[in-house]
């Protein structure tokens, strides 16, 4: 059956097919294996000939079909594969010290008969090996399947059962514990030749402790040490070293850990599962928290690709970095990677054992408490997406809002940051910001020139026609006056100190530095044809008055007084008092 179907399951369909092929499948394995052990142990090879490494791959082959008799369930499946070996190996020393009843006398058909399930329904649900514990549980039929497995209880009382049977002689003249060699020696059914250096040394590193030899500890911790400081290591020369200053470097750098982790990890696992062959409940701890570190290497890994991903696509010049597609584009994949780590961590978390679907479930429960807790997240969300739908403010333009102004730096999935003119960073909820009154300065697609100036009032008539018809058709003629619009050069009134003359007109930009080169070509012109004119740029005075103060006025019938303070000023005091004030 075995060499015609390799590939096919252990017969399981009746208590006797499982525990018959669980016999006939062990006996091969235990035979192959003690030939391959043999032959290893007396030639003089460093490492097994591929004859041998076949023949090992065979043994756990037979062994991994055992394992599919039992009900494993119960442990944890980053953990199921070592354990399952162990439970295999056990078992198999339990039934060799153990009286079996004849094969005819247990329920069923013999192994190879494959029945199906309605052929079956007159077997027991449940059927005890007599004499013992050891339970074969009639599984629920699926697709017209039908499973004898060792029942949960009974794997669970495995270890213990061996522990209380393993004092006593087997039944077979194999002369060994098999389990015992196995979880005692390095490597995988077969020590490797480096074992030697074990067995020369002290014999004190035999002895055993938790189902492990004091030599598998001392490696173990050397392993832990070594496992744990590489990554530590790593991050301290990361924060020593310089930042580097392109932007993709820095998240090239970002790789290096979790990939680091994940290769330690890896490598740790293989040297504890394949080379120390750490085994029992030090070796489920182990598992568990590997399988949790590699899973979140996996998705801390998953996100920085995609995040690295995301910085050479916005770096690309057909994308410019200063468009809000580019920082749509950034915070979309930003989303994305972490949608993606999250799927890693949830589909790790199944694989550790953690029942996700459920978690998940729960969070149906309690949604409610979840949505409102994270109502100021959802605005924020929000928020982004009604600047990146409505398109207020790109990255790189320049807006005033409630007394803020500044240069949009980013666009983020949960704030706006924006670059003061004084260089301070402005950080804007986008909640707040989409409610807000936005002045967008960078969307002006024309600038407006206004000026009043003001000419002297000793500028004759002829000479303001003239300033006003020069100004005119110079801005007519100039290429980035938008006449056609509007362009006004007119006499507005008159001001304090000054005849005014108003200037509007738009000057066809939207760049603001170009708008000033332009404003103070325009500006210059405007004082050249001022003066050519023969009039130049009021600025402001005063101009003062003196009179004769000739006192109250007197009543009818009544004189003026005399006094030394009214007494009339002399006429040549008078006239030059009136010279001064003409002059002034």
């Amino acid at each position: 059956m075995l060499r015609d179907y390799p590939i096919s399951p252990p017969d399981t369909t009746s208590p006797r097919a499982s525990l018959e092929s669980f016999l006939v499948l062990m006996a091969e394995a235990d035979r192959v294996w003690q030939e391959v052990r043999d032959e290893f142990r007396d030639s003089d090879q460093a490492f097994l000939s591929e004859d041998q490494s076949r023949r090992v791959e065979v043994v756990r082959l037979l062994i991994s079909k055992a394992r599919e008799i039992f009900d494993l369930s119960d442990i944890p499946e980053t953990a199921r594969t070592s354990v399952g070996v162990e439970i295999v190996l056990q078992f198999q020393e339990i039934l060799d010290r153990i009286f079996l009843p004849s094969l005819e006398q247990i329920p069923g058909q013999r192994a190879g008969s494959f029945l199906h399930a309605k052929e079956a329904s007159d077997l027991p649900e449940r059927w005890t090996l007599p004499g013992t514990s050891i339970v074969f549980q009639r599984s629920d039929a699926t697709k017209g399947d039908l499973k004898y497995l060792v029942s949960r209880e009974t794997v669970d009382r495995i270890p213990e059962d061996y522990e209380s049977v393993k004092m006593f002689p087997t039944r077979s003249d194999k002369g060994e514990d098999f389990y015992e060699y196995y979880i005692y020696t390095p490597g995988y059914l077969v020590a490797p030749r480096w074992y030697d250096l074990i067995l020369a040394g002290p014999d004190w590193l035999q002895n055993q402790f938790m189902s492990q030899a004091y030599w598998q500890w001392i490696a173990l911790t050397l392993l832990v040490l070594v496992a744990v400081s590489i990554p530590v290591m790593l991050q301290r020369w990361n924060r020593w070293r310089a930042v580097p200053l392109s932007d993709v470097h820095r998240r090239l750098r970002g790789f290096q850990q979790p990939l680091l982790q994940l290769i330690v990890v890896i490598t740790f696992r293989y040297l504890v599962d394949e080379q120390i062959n750490i085994t029992g409940a030090p070796m489920i701890a182990i598992g568990t928290f590997s399988s949790v570190v590699m899973w979140v290497s996996l998705a801390w890994l998953a996100y920085q690709s995609v995040d690295l991903l995301a910085s050479y696509v916005t770096k690309n010049p057909a994308m410019p970095t200063a468009s809000l597609d580019s920082s749509l584009l950034l915070s979309a994949f930003r989303l994305f990677g972490l949608a993606f780590a999250v799927i890693t961590l949830g589909y790790g978390a199944t694989r550790i054992g953690i029942p996700i679907y459920g978690v998940i479930a729960g969070l149906g429960v309690g949604g409610l408490a979840v949505a409102l807790a994270a109502q100021p997240t959802l605005e924020n969300l929000i928020g982004g997406v009604i600047l990146y739908a409505d398109r207020m403010v790109r990255v790189g333009e320049y807006c005033e809002f409630e007394g803020f102004s500044g240069t949009v730096e980013a666009i983020g999935i949960r704030s706006t940051r924006l670059r003061a003119l004084d260089r301070t960073l402005i950080t804007v909820a986008n909640s707040d910001l989409a409610k807000r009154k936005i002045v967008n300065f960078s969307r002006r697609d024309r600038f407006l020139f206004r000026h009043t100036i003001g000419l002297r009032y000793e500028t004759g008539r002829d000479q303001v026609m003239s300033v006003v018809r020069e100004i005119h058709g110079f801005f007519s003629s100039h290429p980035k006056v938008l006449n056609q619009i509007a362009l006004r050069v007119s006499l507005v009134g008159y001001g304090t100190y000054s005849v005014d003359i108003e200037i509007f007109s738009y000057i066809s930009t939207s760049d603001r530095d170009e708008f000033l080169m332009i404003q103070e070509e325009l500006l210059l012109e405007i004082s050249r044809i001022i003066k050519e004119n023969g009039s130049d740029f009021a600025f402001p005075s005063n101009v003062t008055y003196l009179g004769r103060d000739s006192g109250l006025p007197t009543a009818k019938g009544e004189e003026r007084p005399q006094g030394k303070n009214k007494a009339p000023l002399h006429g040549d005091r008078t006239d030059d008092l009136m010279d001064m004030a003409s002059e002034a």
